[in-house]
């Protein structure tokens, strides 16, 4: 009698709500069904489901608004991504890598969901790297709130909007996961964390993983968190559950937690095999809780179709499915040649004329270091443009406003950013927590939005916890998705040695780690006024940028100038010719460009005329003015503070050999620190570290070849 009346409602949800659930459930479903079927045939190359997690997605899905609230999730949120409006064709065109897929157009894994216009900011396969930046990105909109400047530079600004991010219970082990939550309860962010728990991490189990084997507990202590456990298989629950989330975060009350229960009746993927680890009888507990086959089990008993009704819609369901897959299957792949498309901006170029104001530039005022010029050009940047951001550890004045005038702040452990907080207020110059990674992925977060985030980490010595989100995350963005997203920071970072007592950590160089990345820049300057310029260039280009400041050279009497206009740049990629030579040719950077001409000096006095060249950016280096001063000389030596085995000068020297052997009269010589550490005792650092002894020591050898 009641298939026959057919029910109206459940729980408050109308039929067409009810079918349309299982409709999601099922079709998340049976494209995973399809990805295996075309991965056994090996016509897609990876595969990893969704399967047991329909459930809680698609009441996210259903909770949350498609290109108005941002979504970060992971890779079984496959129901999810249907649920906002991406299509089967859609996902399966990522299984099979094809050009026209929007997720990453051939260049990322199936079930690395990215959709720009729905808001789904591209995914990488580390698992908890996007918790910082789905914080990144709620801050983004928090800001907004705070600079009335900013309201229509932040991209698809919703004032009630959502962030959105998804994780296993496995991730959950991530510092990075710790880090999101403390910053996002702090700033009270309107970030909802979903933690799909299916009780493995590949193969280990849930109470390996978590203290205590639940999450939630462990969570509870941070202020203004909303806590919520449900079962992630019955989807009018965690429909229920989420909603009370997406309110309680909409309402700018704090971040949310929804902690769902869900199954795993699919190995991790199918480089996996879970009946190696998990025994038949608690697979089979897991199959009863299927929430396809319990919701629509429901269906019928609740009389909203009968079972005929129902078979109806997953034959409907499997007919889409196989014409995507049939659609998928004859898209092209991408060309060979678009491989290198997009490693950069390819709007703006800053190896380009217009960043080079450099020729006859009036200089003004009194003679500034090279921290006196930085800070300079970030106050006059900060002037200009209004979405730039500045933070780190330390960075601000003071981090209680009310103490301003009180004291006389702090401004950076090396003063390269004080007064800014003074100037242009507490929301756009803040400090960070003690956290490297945190400083990092916020920025890509907000970067990703519109912001210009120029942070600060406060030492090179320090960076290694940021590197995880330097190397898979900023540098990539752009390229894993084909130009959809982007975030072009700016990191500034002291770096190198010749400081009396800096010994191990705080002495390191290890530039070629940076520059061995695709898709970053990086910039390391040897005077005040290339500081300046390097620094405008590099706040103004489209890419994300390492801008390095040699602690040494911060306030070095023999490298001080003027201050140069407002609009002051230099292009990366164009070296400086700092002394004009005959004989030989130095090419270095950095606080061995002064040691070199120390040494040139020396040199001269013995007959020879040494040229020497400043490379000034690393990530472009100019190898036109490279290979002009090796044709002019024909002898080389290529010069940097960072340890020679695999340094910088590895580069250059092979690429000297490969292209100009036939203009060297002598092998190409390296200058560089000895294959070990930065001691503390002055007599080992100096003996550590290349001096101008060191290089002179390499003219003469060089010219007696």
């Amino acid at each position: 009698m009641a298939t026959e009346l057919k029910a109206r409602e459940y729980r408050g949800l109308a039929a067409e709500q009810m079918l349309g659930i299982y409709r999601t459930m099922y079709l998340s479903r049976r494209v995973d069904d399809k990805e295996i079927q075309l991965k056994g045939q090996n016509k897609i190359f990876f595969q990893i489901s969704g399967a047991g997690h329909e459930a809680v997605l698609t009441a996210a899905g259903m909770a949350l608004k498609p290109a108005y609230d941002w979504f970060y999730p992971y890779y079984r949120d496959r129901a999810l991504c249907l649920q906002l409006g991406m299509t089967p064709l859609e996902q399966l065109l990522s299984a099979v890598g094809a050009e026209a897929d929007p997720n990453s157009h051939g260049r990322q894994m199936p079930s690395h969901w990215g959709h720009k216009k729905l808001n789904i900011v591209s995914q990488s396969s580390p698992t908890g790297t996007q918790f910082l930046q789905a914080v990144g990105c709620a801050e983004a909109n928090y800001r907004v709130g705070l600079i009335e400047e900013l309201k229509g530079r932040v991209e698809n600004f919703h004032a009630d909007e959502v962030v959105y991010v998804s994780t296993g219970d496995g991730t959950t082990s991530q510092g990075e996961f710790w880090e999101s939550l403390n910053t996002a309860s702090n700033l009270k962010l309107p970030v909802l964390f979903l933690v799909e728990d299916n009780g493995y991490a590949i193969s280990v189990p849930v109470e390996v993983q978590t203290a205590g084997g639940d999450i939630s507990r462990l969570v509870a202590g941070f202020p203004d968190l909303y806590l919520q456990k449900c079962d992630g298989t019955d989807p009018v629950e965690s429909l229920e559950t989420m909603q009370r989330a997406v309110e309680y975060c909409r309402a700018r009350r704090g971040p949310a937690l929804v902690h769902a229960q869900v199954i795993r009746p699919y190995s991790h993927s199918l480089s996996d095999d879970e009946k190696l680890y998990r025994p038949d009888e608690e697979r089979t507990t897991d199959a009863e809780r299927d929430p396809v086959k319990r919701f629509g089990a429901l269906l019928i008993e609740e009389g909203f179709v009968t079972q005929e009704e129902l078979q109806k819609l997953k034959d409907e369901v499997d007919a889409e499915v196989s014409a995507a897959a049939d659609l998928a299957l004859a898209s092209p792949q991408p060309a060979p040649e678009t491989a290198t498309e997009f490693v950069y901006s390819p709007d703006v170029d800053p190896t380009a004329k217009e960043f080079d104001t450099e020729a006859g530039a009036e200089l003004s005022g009194n003679m500034g270091t090279m921290v006196d010029n930085i800070n300079r050009c970030l106050h006059e940047e900060m002037a200009r443009d209004p979405s730039i951001v500045v933070f780190g550890e330390d960075v601000a004045d003071v981090s209680r406003e009310e103490n301003l005038g009180k004291v006389k702040g702090k401004g950076g452990v090396f003063k390269v950013t004080a007064n800014l907080q003074r100037k242009f207020g507490s929301a756009r110059v803040f400090n960070s927590p003690l956290a490297e990674a945190n400083i990092v992925g916020r920025a890509i977060g907000m970067a990703t939005r519109g912001l210009k985030p120029v942070v600060e980490i406060q030492f090179f010595d320090y960076i290694w916890p940021a590197y995880h989100q330097i190397r898979n995350e900023l540098a990539l963005m752009r390229w894993r998705s084909a130009n959809d997203f982007k975030a072009p920071i700016v990191i500034r970072c002291p770096v190198g040695g010749y400081l009396k007592g800096g010994a191990v950590y705080h002495s390191q160089s290890g530039d070629t780690l940076f520059t061995h990345i695709p898709g970053l820049r990086v910039v390391y300057p040897s005077n005040a006024l290339d500081a300046n310029g390097l620094l405008r260039t590099a706040i103004r280009s489209d890419d994300p940028v390492l801008f390095l400041e040699h602690k040494h050279l911060y306030r070095q009497a023999y490298n001080k100038s003027q201050y140069p206009p407002d609009n002051f740049l230099i292009p990366f990629g164009k070296a400086k010719t700092v002394r004009e030579g005959t004989d030989l040719s130095i090419i270095t950077y950095g606080a061995l460009v002064q040691r070199s001409i120390v040494a040139a000096k020396q040199a001269e006095a013995q007959g020879t005329s040494v040229e020497i060249i400043d490379l000034r950016t690393l990530a472009p280096y100019d190898w036109d003015t490279i290979a002009a001063t090796v044709k002019k000389t024909s002898r080389v030596i290529v010069a940097h503070e960072d340890t020679r085995t695999h340094g910088f000068g590895a580069e250059i020297a092979a690429r000297i050999g490969d292209e100009l052997f036939e203009y060297l009269d002598a092998p190409v010589r390296r200058v560089a620190a000895l294959d070990t550490f930065v001691a503390y005792a002055p007599v080992l650092e100096d003996h550590i570290l290349p001096q101008p002894d060191d290089v002179l020591r390499a003219i003469t050898e060089l010219m007696a070849y």
